[in-house]
């Protein structure tokens, strides 16, 4: 609410001191929020004046139409007489007037309700920070047992869920990301190259680049970047669309129906992309030694024919091999952070989009630690 100018304030309040020290307040005209109402604070300096006024009535024998405009008016002015221990006689307002005041007045505002008067102490907040991981770390591992008792089930032939699903995740998984995979990993492949050929050409060892494309993208950066895309691409995916399950209580139903969510809904999405990753980071790989071919042909004016017999000179099997299994472990770790935050999303849409966020932090910070690991893993058994 504005505050009135003069000529408002004529038209709609007038304020008047009796001679037994009662100030008068007449509401006049309408009283709707689509006007500029006065403010409750043109009262204070009448209240304020000298003598004070000892008791304030209202006057409403003139009023028009009102709404909550002039509540809160009132609740305003009567806020004012109770800080300063003024009586307010509200007798001339109308019954709805009263009532209404009177319902705003028995539900005190909670203690502590505006914002920025809340804060919980140091150790208060370090406790509950606490717990709150101990119940995720505790979430997550039930979430693991269960499904590692779902695919004991699924080699024994007791896993419940629908081929077709399965079918149609690795569509998704697979054939439909091959677009975003070949773009990426052929510009990854590309920015290498010509990062390795400002500095070998200074020693005239331009050839070495196909070394660096091709070993750097077979044991990190294919498997790497290819995990990355996944975890934007499918792992927000799997959680939104679980997410979205849950809010619906599709996942409530297969429930009452006898049927294991986990079994019917997650075990085809891990399944799905576990196979899928290390075709995906096959593919990545290829994709990246031609970006770098790209760069020593166009750039370095190599042969394509010299640029491959060096990559292939280059390379090895083991580390195709490691590559693979990265790519097998990050698709794991994905599809588990996907399907767990889609799990654990709440009963709003806007809870879905938070939940595919989380689904995609967590899938990238799994990798990053899942590739130090096998960075760690690899310099100790020299391979």
């Amino acid at each position: 609410m504005t505050d009135a100018n003069p000529n408002t304030q004529r038209e709609l309040l007038s304020l008047e001191r009796g001679a037994d020290s009662t100030l008068t307040i007449r509401l006049l005209g309408k009283w709707h929020l689509n006007r500029a109402l006065p403010a409750a604070g043109l009262v204070n300096s009448e209240l304020s004046a000298t003598p004070a006024p000892r008791r304030v009535a209202f006057d409403a024998s003139q009023l028009g139409g009102w709404d909550s405009g002039l509540v809160s008016f009132l609740e305003g002015v009567s806020e004012l007489c109770r800080t300063r221990g003024i009586a307010a006689d509200r007798s001339g307002l109308p019954a709805g007037v009263q009532r209404l005041l009177a319902l705003a007045e028995a539900v005190p505002e909670k203690q502590g309700a505006r914002s920025g008067e809340v804060r919980a102490p140091f150790f208060a907040r370090v406790g509950n920070a606490t717990i709150d991981y101990v119940r995720a770390a505790g979430e997550v591992m039930a979430f693991v047992g269960d499904l590692s008792r779902a695919t004991v089930g699924l080699v024994t032939g007791r896993a419940r869920f629908r081929r077709i699903d399965l079918l149609e995740n690795i569509q998704n998984c697979g054939a439909n990301a091959v677009g975003i995979v070949t773009l990426i990993s052929f510009l990854v492949g590309v920015i290498l190259a010509f990062m390795g050929a400002v500095q070998l050409q200074q020693f005239g060892a331009a050839i070495y680049v196909a070394d660096l494309v091709g070993i750097g993208m077979l044991r990190e950066m294919g498997a790497m970047m290819t995990a990355i895309i996944m975890s934007g691409r499918t792992g927000a995916a799997f959680a939104a669309q679980l997410g979205t399950m849950k809010v619906t209580q599709e996942t409530d139903a297969l429930t009452t129906m006898g049927i294991s969510p986990l079994e019917f809904l997650v075990l085809p999405r891990v399944i799905a992309l576990v196979l899928m990753m290390p075709l995906l980071c096959l593919y990545s790989d290829f994709m990246g030694i031609l970006g770098g071919a790209f760069v020593g042909v166009a750039m370095l004016g190599l042969s394509f024919t010299s640029y491959m017999r060096e990559t292939i000179h280059a390379i090895s099997l083991s580390n195709l091999f490691i590559g693979l299994v990265k790519a097998t472990v990050y698709g794991g770790l994905i599809a588990m952070a996907g399907c767990l935050r889609g799990f654990q999303c709440g009963n709003s849409s806007s809870a879905v989009g938070d939940a595919a966020t989380r689904a995609v932090v967590s899938s990238i910070v799994l990798v990053v630690i899942a590739c130090g690991v096998f960075a760690f893993l690899t310099n100790v058994l020299g391979i």
